[in-house]
Order: structure tokens, then C-alpha cells, then sequence
């Protein structure tokens, strides 16, 4: 596998993060009721986190001597956590953010292997490093999905 690979996934995990940021923000915005308070309460944190994720891939892009898209490289592809037309439907936003976040911690395990293939250790330790607070943050909202389910 080819830095090219590794540029391409960086480049797609980087407008990942900036698309779940105004999803998150959205969301925690939109979002009506007692039980919503909860889960607006860690979409607001979540937006810190994503940030830094953003950041810290724009800089390693830059590192390899390449930038991090902007908007006019930007396609919206995170069509279940748009905001519902029910200000009240919070299951509908928690199985948003499960979606997004299994689409996350599936681009940053192909980040490690392609880092990995690529003989690029410090790409490969920022995907794993970035991958357990994904998989951190999805496990926290299976916890959301299953008191709702209730």
C-alpha cells in the first residue's frame, strides 16, 4: 500500500470529523425534551474531541506534505444523523451517531493497516491513538440505545 493510500484516508477521516462536528452541533442545538438533555449534554462534549481529531489529522496531512480538504472538497455523506423532523425523536440521533461512528472506526482501522503497509508508525499510532476514542464514544451511545430501547 502506497502513502497515497494514507493521504486519501487522512483526507477522508479529516472531513469525517469536521461533517460529525456540524452533525453533533446541529443536533445538540435542535434537539427538545427532558430526556434529550442527556444526550446534548455529550454531543457538546463529543464536538471538543472531534475538533482535536480534525486538527491533529490536518497537521500529520501537512506533515506528509499535504493539506486537509476544505469545503469545496467536501461531500455530506452522514444522512442518519441529520437532525429528525421530530425535535423529540432522540433514538433517532443516538443511531445517527452509532452509524457515524462505525463509519469512523472503520476508516481509522484501514488508517492503521495502510500506515502500517505504508511503514508510517507515527500515522499508524494517531489512528489507533484517535481509533479507542471512537470506539469509546460508540460505546457510550450503545448505552444510550439501549435505555431508549426500554
Amino acid at each position: 500500500m502506497s502513502a497515497d493510500r494514507v493521504i486519501e484516508l487522512l483526507q477522508k477521516a479529516y472531513g469525517d470529523e469536521i461533517e460529525t462536528v456540524m452533525n453533533y452541533q446541529t443536533n445538540a442545538i435542535v434537539l427538545d425534551g427532558v430526556r434529550a438533555e442527556e444526550i446534548k449534554g455529550s454531543l457538546e462534549q463529543d464536538i471538543q474531541e472531534e475538533l482535536t481529531h480534525a486538527r491533529q489529522l490536518g497537521n500529520r496531512l501537512k506533515q506528509l506534505g499535504a493539506r486537509p480538504p476544505s469545503s469545496a472538497a467536501f461531500t455530506a455523506r452522514q444522512d442518519s444523523l441529520q437532525p429528525p423532523a421530530d425535535s423529540t425523536d432522540v433514538l433517532a440521533v443516538i443511531r445517527g451517531v452509532l452509524d457515524a461512528e462505525s463509519d469512523a472506526i472503520e476508516t481509522y482501522r484501514s488508517l492503521v493497516d495502510a500506515a502500517r503497509e505504508a511503514g508510517d508508525p507515527v500515522t499508524e499510532d494517531l489512528a489507533v491513538t484517535i481509533l479507542a476514542d471512537e470506539e469509546a464514544h460508540r460505546t457510550e451511545f450503545r448505552g444510550f440505545e439501549k435505555e431508549y430501547q426500554s
